[in-house]
Parts: structure tokens; sequence; C-alpha cells
């Protein structure tokens, strides 16, 4: 990309290429001759640094902005303004943004990743009165070992304190992104970032965001007034579990939505570690999945007429359209096999998890990864009694000894 910036020095920096560019500003890779190190440094247009107003509350914000330290907020070196802009120095973060791996649905365990490390930093910078207003994929980078860390912390904020820059009645944000108050032009509060996060959770499960359009106007009528499309009919994939949380981060009505963002990754990992990939079908009333008629022992219940199915093994309780006991691996429709390692007596037992050694959380006894911190939890696909092969196709946990996936029944040899 050519740009007149690039060979420049701007406080202490040499601009040495364009990374990315937004509605707002655009983001450089940078030498910083000082302290010998690169950096990314981000360059507002001349237009803002004329205004006086502007620029003050843009130096508080950025002193505020300057005393967060945590793992998944980019750190800020300096701010200030040079040859006639402002400018914010960040720490380079080598491995892209979220959006540049966009477009298609993410493997459900790297969406857990991801989320989980926005959370924290959400979590961490509501504890301190902070809100982001711009959570969104292209404001998440990832470094060299797929860890997010969240940017540009305080400039919507300071977009927002701008009579001029805004419309009356609007609010500051990207519209694919921004609550239902947000849009409205109302005060914002933690649960605008926690709506933000489940669009973005909702992108990276379908490729895409809930609403599209081309204009201000018809995203902010959509995101007000308009019924979130289930996930699962963009992806059939997501299952009843991930459904929910996603549609529950979406609530219109703010006070619906989870409390923290940490509460929502936490469900949402609970929810894929035991997720039932959700057949192409019907859905229910409430907008949650359900499998078509027509399958195997499947039918298409409505939410009110299907209570739990518990296993007349381990009394496990599972959704009614399980095949095999999720617990166990026990058939539960008429004349499904049993598979060997149930008739065996070496399937695991209802409850059994398997506790990551560094950060305790509970993960599915075949995860190779922890799912919150990505801690390996064995050496390979064999882990420890009564545990087998990983599904490739819907990644689910297999007692040793299947020659087909007891969820989605992908043949292993």
């Amino acid at each position: 990309m050519n740009d007149e910036l690039i060979g420049q020095s701007m406080g202490h920096c040499v601009i040495r290429a364009v990374l990315g560019e937004g509605g707002m500003a655009r983001v450089y890779r940078a030498y910083q001759e000082n302290l010998d190190r690169d950096v990314a440094i981000k360059i507002l247009p001349a237009h803002y640094a004329a205004d006086e107003n502007f620029v003050e509350r843009f130096k508080l914000e950025a002193r505020s902005m300057a005393k967060l330290s945590h793992p998944n907020i980019v750190t800020i070196h300096d701010a200030g303004a040079d040859q006639g802009r402002l400018y914010i120095v960040m720490a380079y973060i080598s491995g892209g943004t979220l959006k540049d791996r966009m477009g298609s649905p993410m493997d459900p365990r790297q969406v857990v990743r991801v989320i989980d490390d926005v959370a924290a930093a959400l979590a961490y910078a509501h504890e301190r009165g902070i809100v982001h207003r711009d959570v969104k994929p292209a404001n998440v980078l990832l470094d060299e070992n797929d860890r997010g860390v969240l940017s540009d912390f305080g400039i919507a904020k300071v977009l927002a304190a701008t009579e001029n820059l805004t419309r009356v009645g609007a609010g500051v944000g990207t519209p694919e992104y921004m609550s239902p108050e947000q849009c409205r032009g109302w005060t914002v509060d933690p649960r605008t970032d926690i709506y933000a996060l489940g669009v973005m959770l909702y992108e990276m499960l379908t490729g895409r965001t809930p609403f599209v359009a081309d204009n201000y106007t018809a995203l902010a009528h959509a995101h007000i007034y308009e019924r979130v499309p289930p996930p699962s009919q963009l992806n059939p994939r997501v299952s009843p579990a991930v459904q929910a949380v996603v549609l529950k981060a979406l609530e219109k009505d703010p006070s619906q939505r989870f409390r923290g963002a940490t509460d929502l990754a936490e469900a949402l990992e609970e929810a894929v570690a035991a997720q039932v990939p959700v057949a192409r079908g019907g859905h229910g009333g409430t907008g949650h999945p359900y499998p078509a008629a027509g399958h195997a022992g499947y039918g298409a219940p409505s939410p009110k007429s299907a209570p739990p199915m518990p296993c007349p093994r381990c009394r496990g309780l599972n959704a009614p359209w399980n095949k095999y006991c999720e617990f166990c691996g026990l058939p539960l429709v008429a004349g499904l096999p049993v598979p060997q390692s149930v008739a065996m007596g070496t399937a695991w037992p209802a409850g059994v998890r398997a506790t990551c050694p560094r950060c305790q959380a509970p993960n599915s006894p075949g995860n190779h990864f922890c799912t919150r911190c990505g801690t390996p939890l064995g050496g390979g696909p064999q882990l420890g009694p009564g545990t087998g092969m990983i599904c490739p196709r819907c990644h689910h946990a297999n007692a040793r000894g299947e020659r087909f996936c007891t969820s989605c029944g992908f043949a292993f040899e």
C-alpha cells in the first residue's frame, strides 16, 4: 500500500509498513529507535488534531489506557502529537488480527480460546469502570501462539464525547457489532461489550455477523427490532447448548444477557465441551434447534414436550435426540450396535472430567489441550484408561477401541 508516511519518523519511531486501516486511523509497523524494538503505531487523520477538545480528551484517555496491564490487552507505550497528527505507540503483535482469519466457521476449540482471552480482557477493564465500546474481530490481535489481545480501548469513548464527529442519536462503534442501546445512542455499560462479544462469537461460528446491510440505519433497525437468526441455520454443527450461549449474549434487553464477560466465556466452554452437533432440520419455537424428523431414532420434539432422556446405564441426562449416551456411550435407540468399549465396561462413567494441571479448568477426558488455557493434557490421542480417538469431524472424544464416532458416526478406519 502506497503511503506518504512510510519512511518518516513520528514519536521516535521510523514507520516501515502498513499493518491495517480502520474507519478512523491507520496502523503501521514501526521501529522505535531509542528502545531498539519493533512497535505498532496508530496514526489518526490530521483533522482530529485540529480539534483542541478532541486532543485534550485523547491525551487524558491515552494516559488512562496506558495504566491497563493485562496479558490480553495490548500494551500502550506512548501517545502524543507529531507533524500535526495524533498517534499511539503500542506493542507489536505479529500474528495479525482475528478478522484476517474470518470468513468461514472456525474450529469450536479455537473459538473457545479466543473468546476466553477477550472475555478476560473485558472483565479486567470492566472491573475498573472501563467500557470498550468497539469490540470486533479487527480489534483482536493474535500473537504467534494464537493468544488473543484486545486493542483500541478508549478510542470510541473519545469519539463519543466529540459532538461534531457523531450524529445526534447515534452511538459510536462499528454498526455490525453495536448493541441495541448503542444504536439508540443511549448510555452504555459493560453489557454493551458483552453484546458485541456475542456478535463476534456468532461470526466465528458461522462465518458472518447476524445482521447484514449496506447502511447504518438498516443495521441499527435490525439490532433494535429484528430476531437474531439462530446460528445453526448457517452452521448445522452448532449445538443447542452453544446456540443458547450465543442467543443469550445477543438478547435485546441488556438485563437478559450474561452478567459478565467471563460468565459468557465459561458457559461457552462448558457447552463446547459437551456439544452435540445439530442435524439439518426444523427448529423449536424458541429458536433452539432440534434434529429433523426422519433420522433413525430421531423425532422433532418441541422444547416443552422433550425432557432430557436419562441413560438406563449411568443415569446421565441426555438431549432427547442423542443416539448414544454422551456420558458412557450406551446406545439410547433400539437397534443400534453396542460399542466394544461399552460392552467391555471400559467407557467413561458419568461425570468424568480431566482437570487441567495449570488452571484447574474441567475438560472432557479426551481433550489433547485445555480448552481454557491451552496447556497440554497428555501425550497424544491415548491419554489414559478409557480414552481414545478425537473425531476429526465433530471433535467428540470417543472411548478407546471405537471404529466409528459415537456422536456423528465418522469412520476412524
